[in-house]
């Protein structure tokens, strides 16, 4: 028998016990959190609380437990709770004070909701003065994260309007036969206006032709069946629509059980075929795979979220960064503009960049890609278009748009002299007419800048960089950290709760 083992008696008691201190390893990340949390200024936190009652938790320990509790993937307040008893480096943070789990919910959604921002700005700022960010150069993208919300709980913009539509349909045949039976004393040849119908002229509309169908023994059953349709529900049916386009404000959809979230294409899914459900849009700039900054949008591309996004750090830090690096998704006139106003050394690529240069190419080549607008000869100095059978296409007016967020846009059209009987017609468009192609000078002079950055030796970099530095930090938080869901409802909610990924995220890669 060998009896060779080391003592074990679980009765043995200590001499001198040891302290919790000395049961946490030096270099672990807990003493990161502790040790960067501990430089904070909490004020604003500290404000969150009531100087009356009972005495609160400190809002110090209740900071660093959150912290380090998103570090170590424990994000359930009852797991949180629980680990406070059970895990050393919960007992060291805290001091072995044990909060309950509505305590800790509370502290989450109530206390940091608004000062949250603030932190992570502090923390971010730690960082520069260690020398291991500038906060001058970002790398900014953009991901789809889902929802919490039921995946089959949508409205639709659309279907709102289609149904709308319907219901005009309806009253205007309704009128139409109440007319058709009316008495020369009822008769009214100028029906009402239906571009703008709520739930009080439906009302109207449809006691006019009640009134009307009662005093004629002509009315057909169908027709008095369907004025009793119309009656019943098409005014709550308004009202219920009027209330979801309130909360749709302008987007294309919502979750009935998340009405903060869009339904977005996700391409995270075990298919990996871009699957509609509700969710947000995050923007994250990086600088040396650290979060710098980030926001939440509820819209479905990136294109309008630059912007804001900028707008927000502005507001946070007081400065804007000196360059930025970005990809196709953010490339526009507006966006240009707007960076060019702020000063800011602008390496963001247009949807075309790559395609020029021959990074991207098509599986399958288009017909006639020879005859695209880009393909043909633009004289600057005569202000024309050369078609492909070397006739000048002479500039016929302008034309103005707006874009989905307000910006007005100037675009020249140019149309070709006589194409009819051109033997490249076939090829070249297919349009009745004469050909006319549309060029906006000042998105053409913004790409001109751009690519000039683009190409040079330091846009060549920033290229390469962007890659490897931002798209690293979405597959820390979403792949290695498997955060691929929110749990919490409402834009503020999930806002906060991104921010404790992001925090985490910086914590966790300085400790490494």
């Amino acid at each position: 028998m060998n009896t060779n083992f080391q003592s074990y008696n679980q009765q043995q008691n200590w001499l001198f016990p040891p302290s919790i201190e000395e049961l946490v390893p030096i270099e672990h990340p807990v003493r990161v959190v502790n040790g960067i949390i501990e430089q904070l200024d909490l004020n604003l936190l500290i404000e969150e609380y009531s100087k009356e009652g009972k005495p609160s938790y400190h809002p110090k320990m209740m900071l660093k437990v959150m912290v380090y509790a998103y570090m170590d993937n424990t994000y359930s307040s009852r797991k949180i709770e629980r680990a406070m008893r059970e895990n050393i480096n919960f007992m060291w943070l805290a001091a072995q004070q044990v909060a309950d789990h509505n305590t800790i919910a509370r502290f989450r959604s109530k206390k940091l909701k608004s000062i949250f921002k603030d932190i992570f700005k502090q923390v971010v700022l730690l960082l520069a003065e260690e020398g291991l960010i500038t906060l001058k150069e970002v790398f900014t993208d953009g991901t789809k994260i889902e929802s919490v919300a039921g995946r089959y709980t949508f409205v639709w913009g659309n279907a709102i309007k289609t149904r709308k539509e319907k219901m005009v349909e309806q009253l205007e045949e309704m009128w139409q036969y109440a007319q058709s039976i009316a008495d020369e004393e009822d008769s009214d040849p100028v029906p009402p206006d239906f571009k703008k119908i709520d739930s009080e002229k439906v009302e109207r509309t449809a006691n006019k032709i009640a009134e009307i169908i009662s005093k004629n023994p002509r009315a057909s059953g169908r027709a008095k069946a369907k004025l009793r349709y119309i009656q019943k529900n098409f005014p709550q049916n308004l009202d219920r629509y009027e209330e979801q386009e309130k909360t749709l404000a302008g987007r294309g959809s919502y979750s009935k059980t998340d009405p903060d979230a869009t339904f977005m294409r996700m391409k995270d899914d075990h298919m990996q075929n871009g699957q509609l459900k509700p969710g947000y849009n995050v923007q994250l700039s990086s600088e040396s795979q650290f979060v710098i900054h980030y926001t939440l949008h509820q819209t479905t591309n990136d294109l309008n979220t630059l912007k804001p996004h900028l707008d927000t750090f502005e507001s946070l830090y007081e400065f804007l960064p000196e360059q930025l690096t970005a990809d196709a998704g953010y490339g526009s006139e507006e966006n240009y503009e707007f960076l060019e106003e702020k000063g800011i050394g602008t390496y963001v690529k247009y949807s075309t960049f790559d395609k020029e240069q021959g990074i991207l190419k098509s599986k399958r080549k288009k017909k006639n890609e020879g005859f695209h607008r880009d393909k043909l000869y633009y004289s600057q100095e005569q202000d024309h278009y050369i078609c492909p059978m070397g006739q000048p296409m002479e500039n016929i007016g302008e034309r103005k748009g707006k874009t989905k967020s307000g910006y007005l846009q100037k675009s020249s059209m140019y149309q070709a002299q006589n194409c009819q009987g051109c033997p490249l017609r076939t090829g070249c468009f297919k349009a009745k007419g004469n050909r006319i192609v549309e060029r906006n000078h000042a998105l053409e002079g913004y790409k001109e800048k751009v690519r000039e950055n683009l190409l040079s030796e330091m846009g060549i970099i920033k290229r390469r960089q962007r890659t490897a530095d931002v798209e690293p930090v979405f597959a820390q938080i979403k792949s290695n950290r498997n955060f691929n869901r929110f749990t919490h409802r409402g834009i503020e909610k999930v806002e906060l709760e991104f921010g404790l990924h992001a925090l985490a995220h910086n914590l966790r890669k300085k400790s490494a």
